[in-house]
């Protein structure tokens, strides 16, 4: 299949294969849209079934990043690269230098940073090879971490989605099902049962699981049963497309808010939502805190001139999730619009859109 009439594919400016054989890497860059800015993204390891399933899901997650800078109102692109191969097993120093020197191929337009599968160490191996790599400030609050940002940042506008599904403010017995309980699923369970929700729990990998149980108290279930449990909210944390058409028959919640990427498997389901009321967060709105954070420590960088990092400066920003959530939910309910298709809207009248922008002169004329 030709990468032009990809179904992810959408007029992204750059897609960039490569392959170390010394190394074993295996790795693609996806650069959709630098009309506000270089892109930036994260470098995701993961151990896809085949080629054509890396492909997808980096056309899909450059995508989204456009998209979740240009809400979160910075003046960024949207990439993302993906590292073919298990992170637990295949992973070396090696691996991580031919990844820089791939990145650094693209001079600038691509900066990256963590992703599900690496690490603040990782970067700090890939950025022996480029300049190009960003969540390194170990000046800032969590030591260049984003994860505790971006959970940050789902908790506020999970909130923001309590409040207007059932008019709460207080989390308090909450029954909240969490679907990955990795570096940032924890950190949002961790903020959810200090609010006093009520924890439902799975994940691929059982030490995690463990984790979860252990220190908070959470109940475990299958990685099927998640989605038939009898709970107020869904929030999925792992990998995308995980409300389709199965899923969603077999949801009982009435809002769902996570940190996971792509979660819609296609713009339909948006609608299905909408029509069985399950509010739903748009996942590039809720989980920006991560990309707010690594902006941040690149602005504030003295090697760009920057005056350092500022928490409570990110901290704020990051709370604002919140109150682009309401907007994203208040405007859907007066259109009578999904708010997928709301926050989409929005997103593209930022970072220029082609088809944004021809609405917009339409309108004028």
């Amino acid at each position: 299949m030709s990468i032009f009439s990809h179904s992810a594919y959408d007029k992204h400016e750059q897609v960039a294969f490569y392959q170390d054989a010394k190394s074993g890497l295996k790795a693609i860059i996806a650069v959709h849209n630098t009309n506000l800015g270089p892109s930036l993204g994260g470098c995701r390891m993961w151990p896809y079934a085949d080629d054509g399933e890396a492909l997808n899901d980096v056309l899909r997650l450059s995508r989204g990043m456009t998209y979740k800078s240009a809400m979160a109102g910075l003046k960024l692109g949207g990439g993302k690269s993906v590292i073919i191969g298990d992170p637990r097993k295949d992973k070396t120093p090696e691996l991580l230098r031919a990844m820089g020197e791939f990145i650094n191929t693209l001079g600038g337009r691509y900066i990256t940073a963590e992703d599900s599968g690496t690490s603040v160490e990782d970067m700090h191996i890939i950025g022996e090879r480029t300049e190009f790599v960003s969540g390194l400030n170990e000046s800032s609050e969590h030591g260049g971490d984003p994860s505790p940002s971006t959970a940050y940042g789902v908790f506020v506008g999970l909130k923001a989605a309590v409040e207007h599904r059932w008019g709460r403010t207080d989390l308090s017995g909450l029954k909240v099902s969490v679907q990955g309980v990795g570096n940032v699923g924890f950190r949002l369970a961790k903020l959810l049962e200090e609010a006093g929700a009520e924890l439902f729990v799975t994940d691929i990998f059982q030490d995690n699981i463990d984790r979860a149980v252990n220190q908070l108290g959470a109940t475990a279930v299958g990685a099927e049963e998640i989605f038939d449990l009898d709970v107020d909210l869904f929030a999925p944390c792992a990998m995308g497309a995980i409300l389709n058409d199965d899923t969603i028959s077999r949801l009982k919640v009435g809002a769902i808010a996570g940190a996971a990427n792509n979660q819609l498997a296609e713009e339909r389901h948006a609608e299905v939502l909408r029509e069985k009321g399950m509010l739903y967060a748009p996942d590039y709105v809720i989980n920006a805190g991560g990309i707010i954070d690594v902006y941040y420590q690149q602005q504030g960088s003295p090697e760009r001139g920057g005056d350092g990092y500022d928490p409570a400066q990110v901290k704020a920003h990051i709370e604002t999730i919140g109150t682009t959530m309401q907007e994203v939910f208040q405007r859907a309910e007066e259109s009578g619009e999904t708010t997928a298709h709301v926050a989409d809207r929005v997103a593209e009248e930022r970072f220029g859109h082609e088809d944004a922008l021809k609405k917009t002169d339409s309108a004028a004329a």
